[in-house]
């Protein structure tokens, strides 16, 4: 698809992706998984919008907490450090029981 990407896509994307998931969903996990760029900007995009925390993003990324921690410092991107939810709580205790297993 030579073709530039035209809104009508991008909305039809948004529908889909509503309406008819399983079709979306498999696209972008594959795109997220093999395509290293695509998926630091969703991963930094997520966290920038607190959508995800710091735990999560390591994970998504997959590199360890200190290595993705000096790598946002580098690229200026801020540490949110500790929960302010119980849900971020509890990501995070996931994200570093993960860690510690692999």
């Amino acid at each position: 698809m030579a073709e530039k990407i035209t809104l009508w896509l991008h909305r039809q994307l948004e529908r889909l992706a509503q309406t008819r998931p399983e079709l979306i969903e498999p696209i972008l996990q594959r795109a997220l998984q093999e395509d290293a760029e695509f998926r630091w900007a969703v991963v930094v995009g997520a966290y920038l919008d607190e959508q995800i925390n710091l735990g999560k993003a390591a994970e998504l990324l997959g590199m360890p907490r200190v290595q993705r921690q000096q790598l946002f410092l580098e690229k200026g991107i801020p540490l949110r450090l500790g929960a302010s939810t119980q849900e971020e709580a509890q990501a995070e205790v996931e994200a570093w029981s993960a860690e510690e297993q692999a």
